[in-house]
């Protein structure tokens, strides 16, 4: 049975963000009827930041070798180290058993919330594939970065996820839905680019529609 993990992390309680991946996922549990589905907020439930005890444990898989996640909680050995498992346990379960990753991640200063950076950090272990696996990014930011634009060479967004999917986990099979220049209602230098942020968001919805309609399991 294929199953979904839905990440939030979007400091807005109704944000683009958040309407894209409740889009997609909403449309892929309808084409994956009795497929498994997780929903995490990093933003309403944050997840701590890594310590002393989370290095330990890394230094520990590396020095023995050991890059399958079932062996992880084999080197945990101090009440340290068992207080931090207990906060990564859950959360590397949930990514583990996933087919599909789909993380509502908005751009703030030009990258990802600290949010999302903590649940990345507490889920990331050296040498740790994930190859096989699907990720579905449904971004906002504020004004366009996309290819061509003056503002490209700043996109730590979805660059930053791109590379650590493939850098970390293996992962290339990553698709980025992006809501651009959402800074048009609210910004009065940005309010003659509101029909182009109109247009983002029906084409971003309308992708999100398709890829999660196909029946897309990893």
């Amino acid at each position: 049975m294929s199953h979904l993990l839905h990440l939030d992390s979007s400091a807005r309680s109704a944000s683009f963000s958040r309407e894209l991946s409740a889009r997609f996922a909403e449309i892929w549990r309808a084409a994956n009827p009795g497929a498994g589905y997780t929903y995490r907020d990093v933003a309403a439930d944050p997840v701590p930041p890594i310590g002393q005890a989370w290095t330990e444990i890394c230094d520990a898989l590396l020095r023995n070798g050991i890059t399958d996640p079932a062996g992880y909680a084999s080197v945990v050995k101090t009440p340290e180290q068992r207080e931090a498992w207990a906060i990564i346990e859950p959360l590397l379960a949930e990514l583990l058993a996933a087919d599909v990753v789909l993380i509502g991640a908005p751009m703030y200063n030009f990258s990802i919330p600290a949010t999302l950076k903590l649940w990345i950090d507490q889920v990331t272990f050296p040498k740790m594939s994930l190859a096989g696996k699907a990720f579905v990014v449904a971004g906002a930011r504020g004004g366009t970065y996309l290819p061509g634009t003056p503002r490209e060479p700043v996109d730590h967004h979805e660059r930053y996820l791109r590379d650590f999917f493939a850098g970390h986990y293996d992962v290339h099979d990553v698709t980025f839905l992006h809501s651009e220049l959402t800074n048009a209602l609210v910004d009065p230098r940005l309010s003659p680019r509101d029909p182009d942020r109109i247009a983002s968001r029906e084409q971003a919805l309308l992708d999100a529609e398709k890829l999660a309609s196909a029946g897309r399991e990893a």
